[in-house]
């Protein structure tokens, strides 16, 4: 029997540097967005089998995950740094497309992803708790258990996963709450504050926005063909930005980065959450 996957809401303000007083516009815009999503009659007739090929993208993300986390794992537990931090961030990205269906099943969330403080220390484990063994005391020592822990909660996510009916406006919601988890934490360096891996996270988190738009792309070109577009090109602009940071198969450290290139990242992310926003409503989700 699967359960319903209730909505997950949008956070009340997107932080966003450098980007002034758009923050408030793009936080107002997808509070109404949601609102209006929620009033209104759907206006597309293939909800099933758009949010059924969403389902079917997270448990195939959830499978890589689990097989890359057993690689990272196994790492871990062997004491080969070197490797283990080489298969840190790329491992993550799979769970970085996909969080908005996980942050709305129980506490899985923080028990893969909460940072430093974010719980109790006595609660903190998952891939953040050995991040820091790994670049901090550049050891494993100590994270075997957390890393048995995070391989557990892989396959606890991809048993819930199964059992989920996704609704339309996990969809709506979830690809613009993508985008303000960039904005809070990958594109201010917060999240990764150890490995400084954080441009991975970010741009896992946007192709996980993309791949709701492309599932929508069709209906949404129906209904306004002329936001459909903004909304494309506002990806290919910000893919073409994310791009530069590119080295070999992942991407440069955060630290790396200049005040104008965090600026540049946060305007192209504020240019594409305002436009879409405006999905829900378009779509009556």
């Amino acid at each position: 029997m699967r359960i319903k996957l209730a909505a997950v809401l949008l956070a009340s303000t997107v932080v966003v540097a450098g980007c002034g007083s758009n923050n408030n516009n793009q936080a107002n815009n997808a509070k109404e967005a949601s609102t209006n999503t929620e009033q209104s009659a759907s206006k597309v007739e293939n909800w099933d089998e758009i949010t059924g090929q969403y389902r079917d993208f997270a448990l195939d993300q959830t499978d890589k995950l689990i097989a890359e986390t057993d690689k990272f794992v196994q790492a871990v537990k062997t004491g080969d740094v070197e490797t283990a931090k080489s298969l840190y961030a790329p491992t993550r990205m799979y769970y970085e497309r996909i969080e908005p269906i996980a942050e709305a099943l129980g506490d899985l969330d923080p028990n893969i992803d909460a940072r430093e403080n974010d719980v109790e220390e006595k609660d903190w484990r998952g891939f953040h708790r050995i991040e820091q063994a790994l670049w901090v005391n550049n050891t494993t020592s100590g994270a075997e258990d957390y890393a048995s822990q995070l391989l557990d909660d892989t396959k606890t996510l991809r048993a819930l996963i199964e059992t989920v009916e996704v609704e339309p406006s996990l969809l709506v919601t979830g690809a613009v709450e993508l985008l303000n988890e960039v904005s809070s934490s990958k594109v201010t360096g917060e999240e990764e504050r150890y490995s400084h891996t954080d441009l991975y996270d970010f741009a896992a988190n946007v192709e996980g926005a993309k791949k709701i738009y492309e599932l929508l792309q069709a209906e949404l070109n129906k209904q306004d063909a002329e936001l459909e577009g903004q909304i494309g090109t506002s990806f290919a602009n910000l893919e073409q930005a994310l791009a530069a940071y590119k080295s070999g198969d992942g991407y440069v450290s955060y630290l790396d980065l200049k005040e104008e290139d965090t600026k540049k990242l946060s305007q192209l992310l504020d240019a594409l959450a305002e436009p879409l926003s405006q999905m829900g409503t378009i779509l009556g989700a």
